[in-house]
């Protein structure tokens, strides 16, 4: 390797726990972010006992753990008739198959302890508000910044989101797959929910074409709600103002509990849900992706964040590996994780589908749902939650 750090592009979740990551084994970077000043846009998050066994990784448990809400039980309702259809219980049980406990944590609050870990880090250095005009390649990686300025490194990994530019030039695909599904996402005080509604749980009404998905945040202070529908009509980005009137007309035959719960929103934020083809490639000579970059999917899973860390721990300890060999590094990385993250890509497709069902379809899936036993759910989990993701 090189004397020059290992630049990463972008400074969200996967970036800043890439640069730790890398930091770990001694190996020095520079992040770069685009805005002015890091933040991170969105809500609340689920994070499964892998993203915790990432965290753990990164040596950064207990900072977490202290700013999420633990739920009771993750509960699937009909969103038609008001039904329970099915509860997977996350207390004790839970925590012993997996280790670590389901966790509902503000977006803005697990971006806080990664950065707060990177800024006192002396092997990681970040600049925001800079804006990348060229990547040249060769022995080094070059970055040349709208207003003339260069930042060489020895790498380049490509942390920047769903619409990457460093993906451009190692995969050279397509726009993303737009997925005729819009999610519209509100936090508000838990106090301006009827306290019939604030239950200690994750909870999903699915129903055709739409579900609603609610729980609580930041100790119970504040709810979170965030409502898909199929939808036309699409804008690119995030954060945008939404249509109320449209979100009405999708979940107009919805029961009176959802309806209720939507009603307490005034204004709701909305962004278009996107993700790409599974691919097995994402690296190029000293280039690499993590996160959304590489594969991005739907939020069915609630995996985009846990996907993300994992990656920048597995990516750290190839490089840690392979020494200077950055290109094998890499090659090594992805290899470890295609399959694992393309899993989950399409796995994100089905659940959404199912989620969404309509019919004699939605029937057959309150019957099966509805006979699954705590234990046959947990084991169908193993394989997300499952602790050998990390274990090479």
């Amino acid at each position: 390797m090189t004397n020059k750090p290992i630049l990463i592009v972008g400074g969200g979740i996967g970036g800043l726990a890439t640069a730790l990551a890398l930091a770990k084994h001694g190996v020095p970077s520079l992040l770069v972010e685009q805005a002015k000043e890091f933040a991170e846009i969105g809500a609340g998050i689920q994070l499964g006992p892998n993203g915790f066994r990432a965290l753990e990784r990164l040596g950064l448990v207990d900072e977490a753990m202290t700013l999420g809400v633990f739920p009771d039980e993750l509960v699937f309702m009909d969103s038609m008739s008001g039904d329970r259809v099915t509860t997977i219980p996350t207390g004790q049980a839970f925590k012993e198959r997996f280790q670590y406990p389901y966790t509902l944590i503000h977006r803005h609050d697990l971006h806080s302890v990664l950065l707060r870990a990177a800024e006192q880090h002396p092997l990681i250095e970040l600049l925001t508000d800079i804006r990348i005009n060229s990547i040249a390649e060769g022995a080094t990686v070059t970055i040349t910044t709208e207003d003339g300025r260069d930042f060489e490194g020895s790498a380049l990994i490509g942390a920047d989101g769903l619409w990457s530019r460093t993906r451009e030039l190692v995969v050279g695909d397509d726009a993303p797959v737009v997925s005729g599904h819009i999610a519209y996402r509100a936090v508000l005080p838990a106090s301006d929910v009827p306290e019939e509604f604030r239950q200690n749980a994750m909870i999903l009404w699915g129903g055709p074409k739409h579900h609603l998905v609610q729980y609580p945040l930041r100790g119970g202070d504040l709810f979170n709600l965030v409502a898909v529908f199929h939808s036309d009509k699409y804008v690119e980005g995030w954060n945008t103002k939404g249509d109320v009137d449209e979100l009405n007309r999708r979940f107009s035959d919805a029961c009176a509990t959802v309806k209720t719960l939507l009603s307490r929103i005034d204004g709701w934020r909305m962004w278009v849900l996107c993700d790409r083809e599974p691919v097995k490639t994402w690296s190029k000579n000293n280039i690499t992706l993590v996160g959304d970059a590489a594969h991005p999917m739907l939020q069915y899973l609630a995996q985009g964040a846990c996907m993300a860390m994992e990656d920048a721990v597995i990516l750290g300890q190839s490089v840690a590996e392979n020494g200077s060999d950055l290109p094998t590094a890499f090659q090594q990385y992805q290899t470890k994780r295609y399959l694992r993250t393309a899993r989950c890509q399409v796995m994100a497709r089905v659940h959404g589908e199912f989620y969404h069902a309509e019919g004699v379809k939605a029937e057959m899936r309150n019957i099966m749902l509805s006979a699954r036993t705590p234990e046959q759910a947990y084991a169908g989990l193993d394989w997300l939650y499952g602790a050998s993701a990390l274990s090479g």
